[in-house]
Order: structure tokens, then C-alpha cells, then sequence
């Protein structure tokens, strides 16, 4: 079950009071977009001050975007437990998680929208970039990635970048649009995966560094 206002911890008010305020921002940002005015509106509907406001959500519409991404992680999330990741092929989990995540966000898709835009303006594209690098762990972590090395950023990095798009094509062109454009990018990435695979790339850094040792040591006898 995705949590909500009714399903947070009942012990933790700031939980469930986010959850609440969230349940009234979705329900309203069809009408007042994604903004401060949201914010007020969803917090007064929930009998929040503006005292309480500010101590709850201190960065107002940012604070909502990040609960609302955080609520669709989650039911994606949810929603592939009944899809075990060791029975597919990689590309096949990077689909059905990238799939999971677009539908997560399509039960709230007016919302989602504005939000979207909302994340696309200058001044929040960082926090868009944030959830994306966010979102895209959680994905690879539920696809059993378990890279530590310079694999774990790069993954999601190229994920995140497949993501963003994604999800704006699925709120603004439809379903289908979307999961051929996501089939597209996987196969453009493992194509990339297999040119590079047995590629040593450290192979000029190794080089210089041989040059540099005989220039300062002197070349071995």
C-alpha cells in the first residue's frame, strides 16, 4: 500500500502531517499549479499556521516536489515486488523498473504535471537533477546493482538521464510514446556497454605515467 496520511506512523507528526498536506496539494495543483499558492492552500486545508508551514515545509513547492517524488519511488517500488529482478535479463529490469516508475507517477497525473513543470524552471532544475540521481538509485538497487567503484555513479547518472525525459513524455504524450522512447535508450546504452566492454581506457593514463618514471628515474637497464 502507498503511504498516505491515513497509513503513516501514527506516532510521527511530521510524517503524517506531510502526507496529509501532500493528499491536499495533489488534489488542488490542477487548479493552482505547482507554486507557493499551492503550498498555503494545501496547508490551510490540513488547519496548518503559517508558523506551522514554515517548520514543516521551510522550502514550500520544493519541499512538496521532493514528497511527491518520494511517494511514487515508493509505489514503484511496491509495485515491482511481484516482479522478481534475478528472473530477467538486464535490460529487462531496467525496463520494468523505469515502466513501474512512469505508472507510480501517472495515478497522480495532473499533479505530476505541474510538478514537472515546476522542476523544469531554472531555478529548480538542480532539485529535479537530485530526485532524478534519487529515483535512479533506487531503481538500480532494486535491479541488484551492487557497484561501488566508478560504475555505481555512472549507472545512475546514464539511468537519470533516461528517466527525466521519460517522465515528462509520459505526464504530456502518453504511455506508449514514452516506452519506446525508454526501449530506445536502453538499447543505445548497451550498445555503448558493448563497444566499451574490454576497451582499456586507463591504457593512455598508464602510458604517460611510464613516461613520466623514466623521465625522472631514468629508463631501466
Amino acid at each position: 500500500m502507498t503511504e498516505t496520511a491515513e497509513t503513516a506512523p501514527q506516532g510521527d507528526w511530521a510524517d503524517r502531517t506531510e502526507q496529509a498536506v501532500l493528499d491536499a496539494a495533489i488534489e488542488r495543483a490542477p487548479a493552482l499549479g505547482w507554486n507557493a499558492r499551492l503550498t498555503r492552500a494545501a496547508c490551510e486545508a490540513c488547519g496548518l499556521s503559517l508558523g506551522d508551514q514554515e517548520l514543516l515545509l521551510p522550502n514550500g513547492a520544493r519541499d512538496l516536489a521532493v514528497l511527491l517524488s518520494r511517494r511514487h519511488d515508493a509505489r514503484a517500488l511496491k509495485a515491482l515486488e511481484a516482479t522478481p529482478a534475478s528472473t530477467m535479463k538486464i535490460r529487462e529490469r531496467i525496463a520494468a523498473a523505469v515502466s513501474a516508475r512512469m505508472e507510480a507517477g501517472a495515478e497522480d497525473m495532473e499533479a505530476a504535471k505541474r510538478c514537472a513543470g515546476f522542476l523544469s524552471l531554472p531555478t529548480n532544475v538542480d532539485l529535479g537533477f537530485k530526485l532524478a540521481w534519487e529515483t535512479a538509485d533506487h531503481l538500480w538497487r532494486w535491479a541488484g546493482d551492487t557497484a561501488t567503484d566508478q560504475n555505481h555513479y555512472s549507472k545512475r547518472a546514464i539511468l537519470g538521464g533516461i528517466l527525466i525525459p521519460a517522465l515528462t513524455m509520459r505526464w504530456f504524450d502518453g504511455r506508449e510514446a514514452a516506452e519506446v522512447f525508454v526501449a530506445r535508450r536502453i538499447d543505445n546504452v548497451m550498445a555503448f556497454e558493448k563497444w566499451k566492454a574490454g576497451k582499456d581506457f586507463d591504457a593512455p593514463m598508464r602510458t604517460l605515467t611510464d613516461v613520466l618514471g623514466r623521465l625522472r628515474y631514468g629508463a631501466k637497464a
